[in-house]
């Protein structure tokens, strides 16, 4: 499992929430599920989805995100992503930051994302 180019939107002064994305790649031969995210920099981190209900835009918690062997799940603006809440480092353009994903079967996945501006 690896994270490809995961990055943090920069988010405005006084925001205390912020949004990461990137490329989640199964390389195993077995399926795999991702259960948890955490970073040692944000209070909380969890996944999310936002889907479009009726012309609304929604967002809900993702429980259980499953990845079949090979393939690749997308983390971007408009649908699945990562909510990063309550920063405790200061968020600047360039400043990398950890993440940890959880699995299912207890496994863990190290990666750092890089704050930008899109």
């Amino acid at each position: 499992m690896t994270v490809r180019e995961g990055w943090v939107r920069l988010p405005p002064p006084g925001v205390t929430m912020a949004a990461g994305y990137g490329e989640i790649h199964n390389g195993c031969r077995t399926p795999v599920t991702v259960v948890a995210a955490g970073s040692k920099a944000f209070g909380d981190v969890s996944l999310h989805e936002t889907t479009l209900v009726d012309g609304v835009s929604r967002m809900r918690a993702v429980e259980r995100l499953p990845i079949a062997p090979g393939a690749s799940v997308v983390l971007k603006p408009g649908g699945l992503h990562l909510m990063l809440m309550q920063p405790e480092v200061a968020l600047g353009v360039g400043r990398t930051l950890p993440l940890r994903l959880s699995l299912e079967d207890g496994g863990k996945v190290d990666a750092t994302l890089v704050v930008r501006t899109r």
